[in-house]
């Protein structure tokens, strides 16, 4: 892309999709385009909307297209729902109902937002932006309970955390490496939850209440879709799985539990870390995982799924596996970025290692001051620093923090060093603090947070 203050060392053509929906935007207004109206709803009746202005219909029908489709994709995975509403444009319209069905090219993303939302997928038209959904949107506090004796577990793709925390402080904490994304079985699973749970317990006087910090999608404490149970056959999922928190609670106790994504609970822990609000957590390992906790210090039910927000419009830009999509953050801020970016960097890697396995191989090139590991890390600080300027126009951002194996050691000085940079070249209006927090917080902040997620009485 043009005119790109900060360049991606090993990715020219690296097109942010920021800067595209500006440039877009600013064709649209000085051709005089129409405005419409994206709404979209999710769970009891709270609605996101983003209004935009496209070109004439005719000037370019495609580019219409990609731009709307790009933002509709977004918002899903930043907010969740169930029900699409396009105002202002029939042939848009028309076109993102093409792509958003079974069998469309965004069939994974329909698919899966019916499933989370137990409501089929739908897109809708109405001719104006007058008669298109409204904004209604709700909050709700989020932790920050210190009173009692309480458990904070965090389940993680390789390894379980869980702590036992009384009165804010944590008492006991271990961590234990478990498979549970390759585990068919969901006894495996319960089983590890509830050990770990029991172990906790046995190091305070009683239970009086039972946090939870999950990789995953939650609704009232529900699994709704989570990768760590990933091999669980389909059949099982209902009985054994949507419920399993619930489950393992009860055999500690008839006592208040909270469920809440992982990526929620982190932007907490740093939230009650520095004593602020507005922020927005990124966490850069398996994939790309995302939290937000709001500037009233609440959280608000969204998704905050970020690996499939998209990030780079660029056409060439990798294939996401698992939705077919392209130029999406889990390829942008996870290890599969630092793996996409090695041969650029010229890094051999062994197709036979894990995907973890080739991280730590890059890892120990950067301790040997190789300048294409360096090059690999400074790229994805430069990825960020755009995408954190895309990333803006959904939250309000006091502070972003970094977490996740990406981010260890030199390689995330050099993140974040970029994604500064990138921030103070071209969005300066910006007044976002990115951060890295130390390891104590990242380790017992987190636990603390999932335990004080539950109210007592």
């Amino acid at each position: 892309m043009d005119n790109l203050k900060v360049l991606a060392p090993l990715d020219p053509s690296f097109a942010p999709i920021y800067r595209g929906l500006c440039d877009f935007g600013a064709r649209a207004a000085e051709m005089n385009g129409p405005e419409i109206r994206i709404a979209v709803e999710r769970n009891d009746g709270l609605v996101a909307v983003q209004d935009m202005r496209i070109l004439p219909e005719g000037a370019d029908d495609a580019l219409n297209l990609r731009m709307v489709e790009r933002m509709v994709k977004s918002m899903l995975w930043v907010y969740g729902g169930f029900r699409v509403t396009i105002a202002g444009s029939k042939p848009v319209y028309e076109g993102i109902r093409e792509q958003y069905v079974i069998g469309g090219k965004r069939d994974f993303d329909a698919e899966l937002m019916g499933r989370v939302y137990e409501h089929p997928f739908e897109v809708l038209y109405v001719p104006t932006i007058e008669e298109a959904p409204q904004k209604k949107d709700a909050s709700a506090p989020i932790g920050r309970h210190l009173d009692g004796c309480r458990i904070g577990f965090d389940a993680g793709g390789s390894d379980r955390k869980v702590s036992a925390v009384i009165n804010g402080e944590s008492v006991y904490s271990e961590e234990v490496v478990w498979f549970p994304k390759t585990t068919e079985d969901p006894n495996y699973h319960f089983e590890g939850i509830v050990n770990a749970m029991k172990t906790a317990a046995s190091k305070m006087p009683r239970v009086d209440a039972i946090g939870v910090s999950s990789a995953g999608i939650y609704i009232n404490n529900c699994t709704m879709n989570a990768s760590l149970f990933l091999k669980v056959p389909k059949e099982l999922y209902e009985s054994h799985v949507k419920n399993i928190y619930i489950r393992a609670a009860k055999e500690i106790g008839d006592v208040p539990l909270t469920v809440a994504n992982d990526g929620d609970v982190t932007a907490l822990a740093g939230a009650m870390s520095l004593g602020e609000n507005g922020i927005l957590g990124s966490a850069m390992g398996t994939s790309e995982a995302g939290g937000y906790v709001d500037m009233d210090g609440n959280i608000t039910g969204w998704l905050n799924e970020l690996a499939f927000v998209p990030c780079d419009l660029a056409e060439g830009a990798m294939v996401d596996e698992w939705s077919g999509d392209i130029g999406c953050g889990v390829k942008y801020f996870s290890q599969d970025a630092v793996i996409k970016l090695a041969p650029a960097a010229g890094i051999e890697l062994d197709e036979s290692l894990s995907p973890a396995e080739k991280l730590k191989v890059v890892q120990g090139k950067m301790l040997e001051g190789h300048k294409g590991a360096e090059a690999i890390y400074e790229t994805i600080g430069v990825y960020l620093g755009y995408t954190l300027a895309f990333y803006a126009m959904f939250y309000d951002i006091n502070h972003v923090l970094l977490m996740g194996r990406v981010t260890s050691g030199k390689g995330g000085d050099l993140v974040l060093a970029k994604a500064q940079e990138v921030l103070k070249a071209e969005y300066p209006e910006l007044k976002m603090q990115v951060n890295l927090p130390d390891e104590k917080s990242r380790r017992v902040g987190q636990s603390v947070a999932a335990a004080s997620l539950p109210k007592i009485g």
